[in-house]
């Protein structure tokens, strides 16, 4: 069809005004669609929620929100198991492509550091409005050498769990305040009940978070800083660290022993130890708040459940699981760190974190976050160094009293000289 002068006027005209309206923004600014789309930024995000349960909704629903105030960036979201996600992110980051933000475990930021992976985000926090609201040693326990190298995503705080009738029936008043009382309350628990007292775990991930509580209690470093990343254990050249060690190990000498744990309890996970528990089958456990997600399972053996701050050696402490969010190196760090920084805001963790928050200003309501959020200030976690091997190593140092019936001295001797060839292997062994 050919168009009359007048005709091809009109459809110049109708062009130049299609092209006018795509370019205004629905606030009325004047910006080319292509320029949008070069501004627009894509974060990839790796989390490890379950999907269906509700903090995984909550948090899709708040990451939503936030793209909503942020247009210019858009989150990618790609959920995986915490295993998965690890050995991807080796991957990832051996190829030069790792996320821009992801969740983890503190037991990795050693090794990411290690590798050169993660953003220094120590100038982005220093003037930071939040800062103040997060527990100093959540954010103490991110930085190595003076530079934080992560935020605090969730804390897993562990605190004594007792089934309140159980000691009842066992004629006990209150939770024991130290390891000695345990072990004698759980004599009285089994005499009375016919069940044990306490469990510990030899299995899994919890068997070395386990350990490491007690040495924080018994004033034993697992590895003291030398500066520059490196790392030492002084067991073996220090009698008095020796002698701290060999009482934790001794501890669970004694436990056995004296009956306060099952003979057939000795090679348990985390998952025989918190069913277990929450089924009523033994008295004691040290954990954490997740045990409120048993409480509609098992609402009958957990209803006389309480938390009571861990026993005392000699000193109180307990194990602080710090769940941070890393930020990697990239392009686009700036807007990684706005997306990080929002999910460590109140409004968020309000919502997504209620009862396991690392800000001050946000616990829960029931017992599961304020008697938890009484124990963040002895909170102690981990040195940040490669913790694969030295898990395993600790693991198998309970398993060498618990079930080889080794000594706990030459255990600890053992023990010490094989952190110090872990951390040879890591690269991160100080000179003596």
């Amino acid at each position: 069809m050919t168009l009359s002068g007048k005709g091809r006027a009109r459809l110049r005209d109708m062009i130049a005004a299609f092209g006018l309206a795509a370019s205004v923004t629905a606030a009325g600014a004047a910006v080319p669609l292509a320029a949008r789309a070069a501004d627009l930024v894509t974060l990839h995000f790796w989390a490890a929620w379950d999907p269906s349960l509700p903090d995984a909704r909550i948090a899709q629903d708040k990451i939503k929100a936030f793209e909503a105030a942020h247009p210019d960036i858009k989150i990618d979201v790609q959920v995986m198991s915490f295993g998965a996600m690890h050995d991807k992110l080796v991957t990832a980051i051996a190829g030069g492509q790792p996320p821009d933000v992801s969740w983890g475990l503190s037991e990795w930021l050693g090794e990411l550091n290690r590798m050169g992976a993660l953003a220094d985000l120590t100038d982005e926090a220093k003037n930071w409005p939040d800062r103040d609201a997060l527990y100093p040693n959540a954010l103490s326990g991110l930085t190595i050498d003076g530079h934080l190298m992560a935020l605090p995503h969730y804390l897993g705080i562990r605190g004594l769990l007792y089934h309140a009738d159980m000691l009842k029936q066992a004629g006990i008043d209150s939770p024991p305040t130290s390891w000695d009382e345990l072990v004698a309350d759980a004599a009285k628990i089994h005499d009375k009940t016919g069940k044990y007292g306490f469990a510990v775990a030899n299995d899994t991930v919890r068997a070395p978070q386990e350990i490491f509580t007690l040495m924080a209690e018994n004033d034993v470093p697992l590895a003291e800083a030398r500066g520059k990343g490196k790392f030492i254990n002084n067991w073996n050249t220090d009698k008095d660290q020796l002698a701290r060690m060999t009482q934790v190990l001794g501890l669970y000498k004694t436990m056995l022993e004296k009956g306060a744990i099952a003979p057939n309890a000795t090679a348990w996970g985390w998952e025989e130890e918190d069913n277990n528990f929450a089924l009523g089958q033994y008295a004691m456990v040290m954990d954490g708040s997740w045990m409120h997600l048993h409480v509609p399972r098992y609402p009958d053996s957990m209803k006389d459940v309480r938390i009571a701050p861990p026993p005392k050696m000699a000193r109180a402490a307990t194990y602080f699981e710090i769940n941070p969010i890393y930020v990697y190196k990239g392009p686009h760090a700036k807007q990684a760190w706005t997306f990080a920084s929002y999910l460590d805001s109140k409004d968020y963790q309000a919502a997504a974190r209620p009862a396991d928050s690392p800000r001050k200003d946000v616990q829960g309501t029931d017992m599961w976050g304020t008697e938890f959020a009484k124990l963040a200030d002895i909170g102690v976690n981990f040195p940040p160094v490669a913790l694969g091997q030295i898990s395993r190593d600790l693991q198998e140092a309970i398993g060498r009293v618990l079930l080889r019936k080794q000594d706990p001295e030459i255990v600890a001797k053992w023990l010490g000289k094989a952190i110090n060839k872990d951390l040879r292997q890591s690269g991160e062994l100080a000179s003596s």
